[in-house]
């Protein structure tokens, strides 16, 4: 897939669409597809994609916990610590369910089960289960992994669209490109070139612009 032949007209779309605005556009990524059945396993979409450049935001991390320790050590961070030993409570609390879907959830190893117990049946159909996190684990690189990934998930038997975020407007185009060819790479690896119909990308407030 020929994508680096877009790259001048890539570049300039993002020339006309960068904004003054208030708030800062996010850059989107639309896949379309034909001829895909995910209805079977192993077509279904289910990909965790680490970009080369970020995303040009960070993400609100939350972090499921009880060990003081590591406790200790992602209260010096941006983290946001969730208390290990009150999830069954959380479960009946409609307003903290709510709040959980502003973030990207974490859990200690150990809490996943209780998690899975009493917040999978909301979380799991958002596609918010928290990612365990490992004893042994380096916290500071579990945060910039985040930070830089983006998911990819489909459900259903025929669905002809994923759509992702790439990187926002005041990142290089380059670099936001770069991220593109990531996505769409990984992506064509799991359901093939002759699969992908269209790619697309756009900024918060713009039209699309065709790739593929």
């Amino acid at each position: 897939m020929a994508l680096e032949d877009k790259y001048s007209e890539f570049e300039k779309f993002m020339e006309e669409n960068r904004s003054k605005r208030k708030f800062e556009q996010s850059v989107e990524l639309a896949i379309n597809f034909r001829s895909v059945d995910f209805s079977k396993q192993v077509n279904r979409l289910n990909l965790d994609i680490l970009l080369p450049n970020g995303k040009g935001k960070t993400s609100k991390i939350a972090l499921f916990a009880t060990d003081k320790a590591l406790i200790e050590k992602a209260g010096g961070s941006d983290i946001e610590i969730l208390d290990g030993n009150a999830i069954a409570a959380m479960a009946n609390d409609k307003e903290k369910l709510a709040q959980l879907l502003n973030y990207v959830l974490v859990a200690q190893q150990n809490l996943m089960p209780t998690i899975a117990r009493y917040l999978g049946p909301y979380l799991g159909p958002r596609n918010k289960m928290p990612k365990p996190f490992m004893p042994g684990q380096d916290l500071t690189k579990m945060s910039n992994d985040i930070n830089k990934s983006i998911s990819i998930r489909n459900k259903g038997k025929f669905l002809p669209t994923v759509h992702c975020v790439v990187g926002s407007e005041k990142m290089d185009s380059r670099k936001i490109y770069d991220n593109v060819k990531e996505v769409v790479s990984a992506v064509t690896k799991k359901t093939g070139v002759n699969h992908i119909r269209s790619v697309y990308v756009k900024l918060t407030m713009s039209k699309p612009f065709k790739l593929v």
